[in-house]
């Protein structure tokens, strides 16, 4: 199986080759979506959260409320440092069991949108790894116009919070610009389409679940044939 990582930053644009991959029939494993399971109320993440930060950032019916987990942590690095290690081992094990459900269906390519993919050190299990950037202007603007009640302020500390986009392109394979238009970013998809769709390498093929039936029925083949060779060596005895 290969396992491409996709990541950015904010306003980036990273949900949007999310969906393109999706659109091309490519699944996709998405931390944000796991991240929000792991949040459902009465589950061990929401007990773990709300023991943390109190019954403010619930909303009437006892959901958390995002928004507000997000303006207390983004504006407070420690908060945001112990949330993440609060529902770490939540995530990754929402993570994991998503990745073997689509490896037992036979899929050969997958990608894992993963925000935080360098920071949770997800990247050595990732190849390639695409990065989708945009300058910082740009990403200040298309989160400004996308939460068009957030403040400038407040948008400059959520993406402050991140590490920045310069950097995460240093650490990539593929690097998606999307400072252009949607015309420009599915051109720019479509090249990063092919190359990631490319046969596998034979150590990817050998993780698929292809590869190990191969080896499985390989290792029987050997064996029975090594029983039958046995047997007629006995009975010429």
């Amino acid at each position: 199986m290969r396992i491409v990582g996709l990541t950015g930053g904010i306003a980036s644009g990273k949900s949007t080759v999310s969906n393109l991959f999706k659109s091309h029939g490519v699944p996709v494993v998405d931390a944000d979506v796991v991240a929000r399971e792991v949040l459902r109320k009465g589950s061990g993440g929401w007990k773990k959260v709300v023991a943390a930060f109190g019954d403010e950032i619930l909303l009437e019916n006892g959901e958390v409320n995002r928004p507000r987990l997000g303006q207390i942590v983004f504006s407070d690095p420690d908060k945001r440092q112990f949330l993440n290690l609060l529902l770490a081992p939540y995530i990754a094990r929402g993570i994991f069991w998503e990745v073997l459900k689509l490896w037992v269906k036979g899929y050969k390519v997958i990608v894992l949108d993963v925000p935080l993919l360098f920071e949770a050190k997800m990247d050595k299990f990732t190849k390639p790894v695409i990065v989708v950037w945009v300058d910082p202007e740009t990403q200040i603007q298309r989160l400004l116009a996308r939460d068009k009640s957030a403040e400038e302020e407040d948008a400059r500390n959520r993406i402050n919070a991140q590490m920045p986009l310069d950097v995460k392109r240093g650490k990539a394979d593929i690097v998606i610009d999307n400072t252009g238009s949607l015309d420009d970013l599915s051109r720019h998809f479509q090249k990063v389409y092919v190359e990631v769709s490319k046969p596998l390498t034979w150590g990817e093929f050998w993780r698929s679940r292809q590869g190990v039936f191969t080896i499985l029925a390989s290792v029987t083949s050997g064996v029975v044939l090594f029983i039958k060779a046995f047997d007629n060596h006995t009975n010429t005895l």
